[in-house]
C-alpha cells in the first residue's frame, strides 16, 4: 500500500467520537477517549489514526463490537447496525481539547 493511500485510510478509520455516561466517566478517570470506527479497523490502525489527527502519543487501544438491537415499528420488525467501538488510553501528559469540561 502506497503512503497516501495509507494516510487515507487512516483518516477514515474514525467515524467519530461516542458519547455516553460510560465513555465521560473513562475519559475523566482514566484518560480513555471512545470513538466509533470502522467495523474493518485494526487496533494499530486505530492508534495511528488518532496520533495522526489529534497530534497526541496513545498508551494503548482496546476495541468491541457492538450488536444492533432488535427494534419493531408497528407490525413491522427491523435491526440497527452493528457497529465498533474503541476505547483508547492516552500517555499521560496528553488531552484531547474536545471532550475537556470547561
Amino acid at each position: 500500500m502506497t503512503t497516501i493511500a495509507r494516510q487515507e485510510r487512516l483518516m477514515s478509520v474514525l467515524l467519530g467520537p461516542h458519547v455516553s455516561e460510560k465513555s465521560t466517566a473513562a475519559a475523566e478517570g482514566l484518560r480513555q477517549v471512545v470513538f466509533r470506527v470502522r467495523p474493518d479497523a485494526t487496533k494499530s490502525e486505530i492508534k495511528q489514526a488518532v496520533e495522526l489527527l489529534f497530534e497526541v502519543k496513545v498508551d494503548g487501544v482496546t476495541s468491541s463490537r457492538v450488536s444492533g438491537k432488535s427494534k419493531r415499528f408497528g407490525t413491522r420488525s427491523g435491526k440497527r447496525s452493528d457497529w465498533k467501538k474503541a476505547y483508547v488510553r492516552l500517555a499521560p501528559g496528553y488531552d484531547l481539547e474536545f471532550l475537556s469540561p470547561e
